[in-house]
């Protein structure tokens, strides 16, 4: 009895030391709860545009997207975003992963009306430690990353969810963009 309580306490002590030697996965540095990462981009002027200032003033959407059909249906909602609470404080960042030329030509056409930079090698995306496109990020004033919504979705859902979050950390009702888009484009 005593040989095998022996075997079995050498078993379980062998079994615990391969799991703690085991590495555990990195944690993430830019996720909900963490300080935004130091960032600065430059904008289509040349104008350098940095993270902690604007994180200074207020809140901060920062929206990594392309110009996908997908990323396009999704653009009158975060328009919709920043109209609603810039007013609040919010600054809208949009910060596109294509050619210059091809940007400049989309912001004309879908009258973008929020700040934007072009990072056509995707410094940003492994800045904010993602390879999803869009990737939402709202940060709130001082810095500390609140939300983070990854994917496409044309259907409004997820701009009218984070509407909610920015209504939340501005302070103010919230607005439906969702709907706002859907009856605008009735019109």
């Amino acid at each position: 009895m005593i040989r095998w309580f022996a075997a079995v306490t050498v078993v379980c002590l062998a079994m615990g030391t391969a799991y703690a030697e085991e590495p555990k996965p990195e944690a993430k540095k830019v996720d909900i709860g963490t300080q935004a990462p130091e960032f600065k981009i430059k904008d289509a002027n040349g104008k350098e545009i940095n993270l902690a200032e604007l994180t200074a003033k207020g809140p901060v959407l920062v929206r990594l997207t392309c110009g996908c059909s997908g990323c396009d249906k999704e653009l009158a909602y975060f328009q919709e975003i920043h109209d609603a609470y810039k007013g609040k404080g919010l600054t809208s960042l949009a910060i596109f992963r294509e050619p210059d030329t091809k940007v400049a030509a989309y912001v004309q056409e879908k009258k973008l009306n929020m700040l934007y930079a072009v990072d056509s090698k995707g410094d940003a995306w492994k800045t904010f430690e993602t390879k999803t496109m869009p990737t939402n990020f709202l940060i709130e004033k001082g810095g500390k990353i609140v939300s983070v919504a990854a994917g496409c979705d044309t259907s409004g859902l997820l701009a009218k969810k984070l509407s909610e979050k920015v209504a939340k950390t501005v302070n103010t009702d919230a607005v439906d963009v969702q709907k706002k888009v859907v009856d605008a484009a009735k019109k």
